[in-house]
């Protein structure tokens, strides 16, 4: 029984990378909407296994490495696979110019950040009640979110077929990982509600933007997200 308890969150975390493995190869095969469903798990299972650990205070180090490790794979390699198939079409061009190697390798630096972001948070004990820099799992539903409503309704063309925005984009999502801007987490320091009116607005917001925007509506909740960390700033301690 003590061997379950102890390793029921591991479970839920390698359950996690699994998903999140599969939707690597139904990804770079062109399955978008299973590739969707995956990231979805992935989000679920992540939530959870952190959950599961503080319920049964099985917290322990080997969790630790292994949910970063896990989320390396879910919200760090696919999201560098998404903008390296958004950049795939354009071959070696750039702005008019023949490049000396093809554009869509630049994609990963959005992994190697992710990389970077994980391995810096890892170490940073402030990170309780608001994050550093956007998460990975954010960033993933950002990047995904914005090139499956590009790829099933056009959304967002003027971003996916110009190859420009499409390298300015990834340079601005790297760095956002490893910014210094604070961030909301979802983690409530205490029941007053002047020290929830981020959450709250966050919330509230999120809601009415995807009633009001659907399936489209899922990345401009991240940045939406990013906006309201930034106008609570002072807040997020």
């Amino acid at each position: 029984m003590n061997f379950i308890k102890n390793n029921l969150a591991n479970a839920f975390t390698l359950a996690n990378l699994f998903s999140g493995s599969i939707g690597v190869i139904h990804l770079l095969a062109g399955n978008y909407q299973i590739t969707a469903l995956c990231i979805i798990i992935s989000l679920v299972l992540d939530f959870f296994d952190g959950f599961i650990a503080r319920a049964l205070k099985s917290n322990s180090n080997l969790g630790a490495q292994l949910d970063s490790l896990a989320d390396m794979v879910s919200f760090g390699l696919l999201p560098g696979l998404v903008i390296y198939k958004a950049l795939e079409p354009f071959g070696n061009q750039f702005w008019g110019a023949d490049l000396p190697f093809e554009i869509k390798y630049l994609a990963l630096f959005i992994t190697l950040f992710s990389c970077l972001r994980l391995a810096i948070f890892n170490l940073d004990d402030e990170q309780t009640y608001y994050f550093k820099g956007l998460n990975t799992p954010s960033n993933t539903i950002l990047i995904f979110g914005l090139y499956f409503a590009f790829i099933e309704s056009g959304s967002f063309s003027f971003l996916f077929e110009n190859s420009l925005l499409l390298i300015l984009f990834t340079v601005t999502s790297s760095w956002l990982l490893v910014s210094p801007i604070k961030m909301i987490a979802m983690k409530f320091k205490s029941r007053k509600l002047e020290d929830n009116y981020p959450k709250i607005a966050l919330l509230i917001g999120s809601v009415l933007i995807l009633i009001i925007f659907r399936t489209v509506g899922i990345p401009l909740v991240i940045l939406y997200y990013m906006l309201i960390s930034l106008v609570f700033q002072k807040q997020l301690r």
